[in-house]
């Protein structure tokens, strides 16, 4: 027990930032389009690639440059342009009612979730090479308690973030919170693009 609760905090420090991912599971959440199943997706890949590092795949990709290098340039180039979106949406400064009439489809929607996760290099930083290496230290049993507390962190997070969004959404029938939001998301996603390029 005391393994899963060291791993619900490890997981906990890593995963709850401002990034480009809770980003999107928070705006889709305000929009009410396909949250809970954008929240699932989110989950489900953080789990998936934290169990792979906790089997020892972390060390292995630390030692590959190029493919840190190929990994940085491709989530510094998806997230400029969802930077660009971002901020045509704080020019327009639409409200809520018109926005849920340009609904986000939802194979764009899952399409857009899995980009945001395998093009970000900080996922695989946080989930393969730091969770994976912290559970590597344990044994058989211990490291399937950390990886699956790991999860569960990711799993309460990405759940609440929806939630907190769904609740935040009357807030949003005003354009003046759209605008704010649009520009924190516009500089969020280029500030993570610039630091991702080599």
């Amino acid at each position: 027990m005391n393994i899963f609760l060291q791993g619900m905090g490890v997981g906990a420090g890593l995963i709850i930032a401002i990034g480009a991912q809770n980003t999107f599971v928070l705006t889709q959440g305000i929009r009410r389009q396909h949250h809970w199943l954008i929240a699932a997706i989110c989950s489900c890949s953080d789990m998936l690639l934290i169990f792979i590092g906790a089997a020892g795949l972390g060390s292995i990709i630390a030692g590959n440059p190029t493919f840190r290098t190929g990994a940085a340039w491709a989530g510094a180039v998806f997230l400029f342009w969802l930077g660009v979106k971002a901020f045509k949406g704080a020019w327009a400064g639409k409200q809520l009612c018109e926005r849920k009439e340009v609904a986000v489809g939802l194979r764009t929607a899952v399409l857009t979730t899995l980009a945001l996760t395998f093009l970000n290099p900080h996922v695989y930083i946080d989930t393969i090479l730091l969770i994976g290496s912290i559970g590597g230290q344990y044994q058989s049993i211990e490291r399937l308690a950390f990886a699956l507390g790991a999860s569960v962190s990711s799993v309460l997070w990405f759940f609440t973030l929806s939630l907190g969004g769904s609740l935040l959404a009357p807030l949003f029938q005003k354009s003046i919170a759209w605008r704010i939001l649009d520009l924190v998301v516009c500089m969020t996603m280029w500030t993570i693009a610039w630091q991702l390029v080599p």
